[in-house]
């Protein structure tokens, strides 16, 4: 009987032993814990230009290393659709916006269709705003950077909303026409 105790012990003591958790080595030092990373952001408030009354928000986040997710909220657009560049110059003060310079272009390419052979990196899309003139759009942007390389940083750069749509033919503007909404993309604050 005294065997058949000891024996009992013996297993009860092994599983507590087994589910414990495994004694640190003296030498051994606690890894770091990884922190989840920053993601960094950026906006652009968005004011009208050349006499429109269009207004709103740009808002961009960085997804990965070369991919920035550009998020628009827009209010006051002639129904119908209007290009969307960005532009050299973080300057909206003139204005019809022609402080923001022409498209941002830091390759020296042709304009055009962002995804179809050359195109500035400035280049994005045709927005479609609705009976009411507004647009609630959202699209990753691979080949920009909030801060990082000049050839990919969008920081400072114009954000455009023009009267008309681009052709993405005629170079080097699309045949977009005036510019209705000028914002400037700064980092956002933490």
């Amino acid at each position: 009987m005294k065997a058949y105790r000891l024996s009992i012990i013996a297993f009860c003591l092994g599983m507590v032993m087994a589910c414990s958790p495994a004694k640190k080595e003296e030498n051994q030092e606690d890894m770091p814990v990884e922190e989840s990373a920053v993601q960094l952001t950026a906006m652009a408030t968005m004011n009208s230009a050349s006499g429109s009354s269009v207004t709103g928000t740009a808002t961009f986040t960085q997804l990965d290393a070369m991919t920035v997710r550009m998020t628009l909220e827009i209010q006051g657009l002639t129904p119908g659709e209007h290009a969307l560049h960005l532009h050299q110059n973080g300057d909206c003060s003139a204005p019809d916006a022609s402080s923001a310079g022409g498209h941002w272009n830091p390759g020296g390419v042709d304009h055009g269709k962002r995804g179809e052979g050359q195109f500035h990196a400035g280049d994005v899309i045709n927005l479609v705003a609705d009976a009411d003139g507004n647009v609630s759009w959202s699209q990753d942007i691979m080949g920009w950077t909030i801060g990082g390389d000049e050839s990919s940083n969008i920081l400072n750069k114009g954000v455009i909303i023009h009267e008309k749509l681009d052709d993405f033919k005629t170079q080097p503007t699309g045949a977009a026409g005036g510019r209705v909404a000028c914002g400037v993309i700064v980092e956002a604050a933490l």
